[in-house]
């Protein structure tokens, strides 16, 4: 068990998973727990060093909207509130927030007027937040505080906001009126750090070591002497799933890798290799791509697509679970994203499952207990757990793929065995392009799509009439927004040059420069 540990108890703000990745950052384990799921009781059995109040859509001066427990002030815990945080905090402790006719939404510029350990702690270790010093934050409110509890003074200021930072040294409660833990903060990560090391008096010694450990140990109470079986789909999540379960149980997990004839170039073979002969894991290798391809016959649109795929990889699996002789487990890589989803006090669903290749999905009638070892990670921190277990970089370090996979990258078209090697081959030497230019981690997601189009060229003197194809690269941090990479135009002239030369059925390249919004990342 993870002996310092950070609660945040989230009122519903669109960036409250930043809160505990800048945490974990800092070497603090730390989980996000929605306030209506949280009393004195279940903070108490968590056993946390000290509470983040988050963000949130509501404003304190209505009746009915949300509050921390109130005993949670009564604990002795250190306790940070963030924007609605702060205010929650002060109006349950005998404050007053009021609406404010001065609204403060994106950069501001806060005044340190004040000392406090925060600030004691950020100056100690070389950054700032020094007295008299402004700062550059990122507001997001219309209501502020007016009237401090009694304990509390204000440290820092806005034009907007009187109290843009309060602390009381005494009971180590601090609010903040902006956001710390977004970029836009740019000495933000400094007052979290300062709050976790120097108020909580957390070591900053959580590791994906340690993390390792912990889990392979869950995993072998968890599973005891039953069998286990992942579905692997060539992503990082599954792959790291199988990597882990396996260090943990050995021959009692069975991995079944579903080829659907639309993944990239090599990518089949690359996954049997790692998994099959580098790792020695037992593997099920199935080449469905016949079938997939024969139930896709003449579909068009890209949603039945995704369903027909989705339920042909789930009819596979499961003739292929029944074939080793079932299993009492199934492992899924469900990430910590979508753990805080689920339990969302806005009511959202519960874990969803990418129907075409998270066997979370599977039906109910297969009977299995889930063994879910990456429920407490972001996806960076899959990555790194991925090095630590000793997959290879180019598994690790992979762009997200999609499940239905090169079928949503044929647009407004039946799939063909022979659009899906053509396409195949295009991408191959884009991305090869990308890497040799040395761009490949600074690119989020990059690839090619075979668009509903032909168009007219001239090749050798003589009239082609061939595919357009599309190429796409994007930048992004968790891809629910994304600009495009700004490719010079050398480079993507030889990448259009050599596609053409290189894959005839081709004889036109073009770049798509869509943001996201208003596109999305892929096409389809």
């Amino acid at each position: 068990m993870t002996t310092d540990r950070i609660l945040i108890i989230d009122f519903g703000s669109q960036v409250t998973q930043l809160i505990a990745r800048r945490v974990r950052e800092s070497g603090v384990y730390c989980e996000v727990h929605p306030f209506n799921k949280v009393t004195t009781e279940s903070i108490t059995a968590f056993a946390p060093k000290g509470v983040v109040l988050s963000g949130g859509p509501a404003s304190v001066t209505l009746d009915d909207t949300p509050r921390a427990p109130d005993g949670l002030f009564t604990l002795g815990l250190p306790v940070l509130g963030i924007c609605y945080g702060q205010q929650t905090m002060v109006a349950q402790l005998g404050g007053l927030v009021e609406s404010s006719a001065h609204r403060e939404f994106g950069r501001a510029q806060v005044g340190i007027v004040g000392i406090c350990r925060l600030f004691n702690y950020t100056q100690l270790h070389g950054g700032k937040w020094s007295l008299s010093e402004r700062e550059t934050v990122w507001m997001s409110h219309g209501d502020r505080v007016t009237t401090l509890p009694p304990g509390f003074r204000g440290v820092a200021t806005s034009e907007g906001a009187p109290f843009a930072v309060i602390a009381d040294d005494m009971r180590r409660f601090y609010g903040v009126q902006f956001h710390p833990e977004v970029v836009h903060t740019p000495h933000g990560a400094e007052l979290l750090r300062a709050f976790t090391h120097e108020i909580c008096g957390c070591g900053g010694d959580w590791t994906m070591s340690a993390f390792r450990e912990q889990e392979i140990a869950k995993v072998r109470a968890q599973v005891g002497s039953g069998r286990v079986i992942c579905g692997l789909s060539g992503g990082v999540d599954s792959a790291v799933v199988a990597a882990l379960v396996h260090e943990a149980i050995g021959d009692q997990l069975t991995c079944v890798f579903v080829d659907h004839g639309m993944m990239r170039l090599g990518e089949g073979d690359e996954v049997v290799a790692l998994f099959r002969d580098r790792f020695n894991i037992r593997l099920v290798h199935r080449d469905a791509s016949e079938l997939f391809l024969s139930r896709l016959r003449g579909e068009l649109d890209p949603e039945k697509k995704r369903k027909i795929i989705g339920a042909t990889f789930i009819d596979v699996f499961e003739e292929e679970a029944r074939a080793i002789g079932g299993a009492d487990f199934l492992a899924q890589g469900t990430l910590y994203p979508d753990v805080i989803e689920s339990v969302s006090f806005k009511g959202g669903p519960s874990v969803t499952i990418k129907s075409h290749h998270n066997v979370g999905g599977l039906p109910e009638r297969m009977n299995m207990k889930l063994v879910e070892p990456l429920r407490e990670l972001f996806k960076d921190e899959v990555r790194v757990l991925g090095r630590e277990l000793g997959l290879p970089e180019s598994m690790v370090g992979r762009h997200p793929f999609p499940g239905p996979g090169l079928a949503i990258r044929i647009p407004g078209q039946e799939l063909t065995r022979e659009k899906l090697d053509l396409l195949r081959k295009a991408d191959a030497v884009y991305m090869e392009e990308i890497r040799n230019a040395g761009l490949y981690d600074k690119i989020w997601q990059a690839y090619a799509a075979l668009l509903p189009v032909r168009t007219v060229g001239v090749m050798g003197d003589a009239r082609s009439y061939d595919y357009a194809l599309a190429l796409r690269a994007v930048t992004s941090t968790d891809g629910m927004t994304a600009d495009y990479y700004p490719f010079d135009h050398g480079f993507l002239g030889r990448v259009a040059n050599r596609i053409i030369n290189e894959v005839k059925g081709i004889n036109r390249v073009v770049y798509d420069i869509t943001s996201k919004p208003p596109g999305t990342i892929e096409w389809e």
